[in-house]
């Protein structure tokens, strides 16, 4: 099977479109729901309506399927980093779906960053634990709807993006060393098996 590294295409500007809350997100991390008292806020009572969820890791083989085509994409830390900063940059914070089939208003991402400290980072907080390079958001869900009717009953579970990215077709070989972070390791694990199975087939 195929791996295909994904890459933004900077002089097309192309990149993230849209945040989508989805039942199931391709990169398997759910997002949490955020109350005003796990922020201990004086101010308000009831909830403050914020999900907070990991928006895309690097390398993190996800599964695709295309017809008959099966292959693996994957983000390297660098255009997740360029992903994020590019969403913000070209004013897309507002641009939300439900599970990538229809527009939402209300939605916003208001807190973007990455991960750089397994141990200080705000997320922690929130019992996550994600790679280094991860982009974290939190979006604030100004819609009773889909708050309501999705968020309280768990329909939706976690972010999905959606974007142009161009392919990369295969990812290069590289050394498996020390340096290599866990998911390197585990990137460069898949290929292996996939070009094992190739050689024994």
């Amino acid at each position: 099977m195929r791996i295909v590294e994904l890459i933004l295409d900077e002089e097309s500007e192309l990149g993230i479109e849209a945040i989508s809350v989805v039942e199931n997100p391709a990169i398997e991390e759910d997002f949490v729901a955020l109350k005003s008292q796990e922020f201990k806020l004086a101010e308000i009572d009831g909830e403050r309506r914020i999900l907070m969820g990991a928006l895309l890791i690097p390398n993190k083989p996800i599964y695709r399927r295309n017809g008959e085509d099966e292959y693996y994409i994957y983000f390297s830390k660098d255009t997740v980093l360029k992903a994020s900063q590019m969403y913000l940059m070209n004013s897309k914070q507002n641009n939300s779906t439900l599970e990538h089939q229809y527009e939402l208003e209300g939605l916003s991402l208001v807190e973007s960053w990455i991960v750089e400290d397994k141990v200080h980072d705000k997320s922690v907080k929130f019992g996550m634990d994600l790679p280094l390079g991860s982009w974290v958001g939190s979006v604030k869900v100004n819609n009773d709807k889909i708050w309501n009717e999705f968020v309280k009953t768990g329909k939706v579970k976690g972010f999905s993006i959606e974007g142009y990215f161009a392919d990369k077709m295969e990812r290069p070989k590289e050394p498996i060393n020390d340096e290599l972070s866990k998911e390197d390791l585990m990137v460069q694990e898949i290929i292996n098996i996939i070009k094992e199975s190739e050689n024994n087939g």
